[in-house]
């Protein structure tokens, strides 16, 4: 049993559902022609970074489709925007987060070394989910799942030294052995550059609509998230992060499951202690993996040991 357990607030943005995978098991996705597409506005995101900083997140959390800009429909909205590439927007909400007084983490799927170099300066901490390291039938469609594409960003990642967060998505038809050679590849990764501050074990829960909606989703003890099981299993079993909860928009790829506020996450934890923290882990802060941009920011934030003040 661990001494403590931690957590982090923020606001979950999904800043565009377009994505060039079409993962069987995804509800996330849409088409451009949905009438739920979109690529969200400036103004709409302000508002949600400016209702997170009252209530008082840390985080701004931004989510997309992976490579939208292989669909056209995806650059026409982009450039409408002024912007001729995803990275620049992206930069830009990150400016926008920081001078909000919230940290910018961004899951934006597959980046290239130059990509992540450039959004590194106004990043806390960016991720990625490997998913896994086998080739299944779940990822025909998507061509962002191929393994060794995940791992190299991961990689690139920590060459860059930027603080990661992965993990693993269990019962998409992976095998128990898929799953240990997944959690070794990114223990090697980590092994080698010390940049994985966090790894996330995701249960796969079937949703309607998909081609994996008969599915039966894994046994209980895998399941990690506090809106999607009692973390109290986690707990016991020697996790010590709880994720990120928001208090003010929804889980975006689980909009079905509430999260839980800070008083109910204790309840939960039951005798654990919770400490919040930042969206880049202490130990990072301690190694001033951060840039200088977000110096001040991560100053007033954090107290001495790197937790959230």
């Amino acid at each position: 049993m661990p001494e403590y357990a931690t957590f982090a607030r923020n606001v979950f943005i999904p800043v565009t559902n377009i994505c060039r995978n079409n993962c069987h098991y995804c509800t996330f996705r849409r088409e451009p022609s949905h009438p739920d597409a979109q690529l969200m506005r400036e103004k709409e995101i302000y508002d949600i970074l400016n209702h997170g900083k009252k209530a008082g997140c840390t985080e701004a959390l931004f989510v997309f489709g992976e490579y939208a800009e292989e669909v056209p429909e995806y650059m026409e909205w982009l450039e409408q925007r002024g912007y001729s590439s995803t990275v620049d927007y992206v930069y830009k909400l990150c400016e926008m987060a920081i001078g909000k007084g919230l940290l910018p983490h961004t899951n934006a799927g597959i980046l290239t070394y130059e990509e992540m170099e450039v959004l590194k300066p106004v990043n806390a901490s960016m991720g990625l989910m490997l998913e896994t390291t086998a080739r299944l039938p779940a990822h025909e469609l998507s061509p962002g799942k191929e393994p060794k594409i995940r791992l190299r960003m991961i990689e690139d990642a920590g060459k860059l030294h930027i603080p990661f967060t992965t993990g693993i998505l269990v019962g998409i038809g992976e095998t128990r052995e898929n799953r240990i050679d997944s959690l070794e590849t990114i223990a090697e990764i980590q092994i080698k550059y010390g940049h994985i501050q966090e790894v996330i074990i995701q249960n796969f829960m079937p949703k309607p609509g998909t081609r994996m909606e008969s599915i039966k989703p894994p046994p209980v003890e895998v399941q990690v998230a506090p809106n999607l099981i009692d973390p109290y299993l986690l707990i016991k079993a020697g996790a010590k992060d709880l994720g990120g909860i928001s208090p003010t928009t929804i889980d975006w790829i689980n909009p079905e499951a509430e999260w839980p506020d800070v008083e109910k996450l204790k309840t939960m934890a039951r005798d654990v202690p919770l400490k919040e923290r930042l969206p880049i882990y202490p130990q990072y802060i301690r190694r001033g993996w951060y840039s200088k941009q977000l110096d001040g920011l991560i100053n007033s934030l954090a107290d001495s040991k790197g937790y959230r003040k």
